[in-house]
């Protein structure tokens, strides 16, 4: 039997998880891009199509929500972030540059704050398929991180921005999750139960898991086929 990390409980499927799970997902750009900003010479965009450049990946992985519930045996593909990141942003920096942490932002504005070394582990990717086909809008289409150390709401979905910082951004540092109710913790690796930035991950475990039900619920009513 798999033994999972500290409070997590394997469930069927791959539920839709966010923070809007009473809406639909945001409607995919005909022509994508993730721009690029923070401590670059220069705003840019790069098109989606511009990643075929880079090998591709695949990974097969659990996904951790943070309120308590595995998905397990997810087989994600597409590219490293730490190719991405070495072929796209490092030639970008401004000289002598420390980046420290990137924000990730998708079509629907929700963000992730990730510290560089964190975002450059081996298994981080940018995934646009899932289990062998694209992407749908549920989970993260057209393009989306995937961070399998780091509870989900690390992973941001429909990413479509990478800011560059060389310090936890101010504007950023009150970063919340459901609905902006909780702080999340800063690095939120789920094999140290790090859930919440300032309680004890076995302390809050309960409260997460009376909103499963109530999660599985909105995704329900949010959901699209595409």
């Amino acid at each position: 039997m798999k033994i999972l990390p500290p409070g997590q409980r394997r469930v069927d499927g791959f539920p839709r998880f966010g923070t809007r799970l009473h809406r639909p997902s945001p409607p995919v750009p005909e022509d994508p891009v993730i721009a690029l900003s923070g401590a670059v010479r220069e705003r840019s965009k790069l098109r989606l199509a511009d990643l075929s450049s880079l090998p591709r990946h695949e990974i097969v992985a659990d996904f951790h929500c943070v309120t308590g519930w595995t998905a397990t045996d997810l087989r994600w593909s597409g590219v490293r972030f730490a190719d991405f990141y070495r072929v796209f942003v490092e030639p970008e920096l401004e000289p002598g540059t420390t980046v420290t942490h990137l924000v990730f932002e998708g079509l629907d504005r929700v963000t992730s704050v990730i510290e560089l070394r964190d975002a450059l582990a081996d298994d981080v990717v940018l995934a646009d398929q899932l289990n062998g086909q694209p992407l749908n809008s549920d989970h993260g289409a057209p393009v989306r991180l995937v961070s399998p150390k780091q509870y989900g709401y690390m992973s941001t979905k429909h990413l479509c921005l990478i800011e560059v910082c060389s310090e936890l951004p101010a504007h950023r540092l009150a970063q919340r999750f459901l609905d902006r109710a909780i702080e999340g913790h800063s690095r939120a690796r789920v094999w140290h139960e790090e859930r919440h930035a300032r309680v004890a991950g076995r302390l809050i475990r309960p409260f997460y898991r009376a909103l499963i039900r109530p999660t599985r619920y909105l995704s329900s009513k949010g959901a699209q086929d595409t």
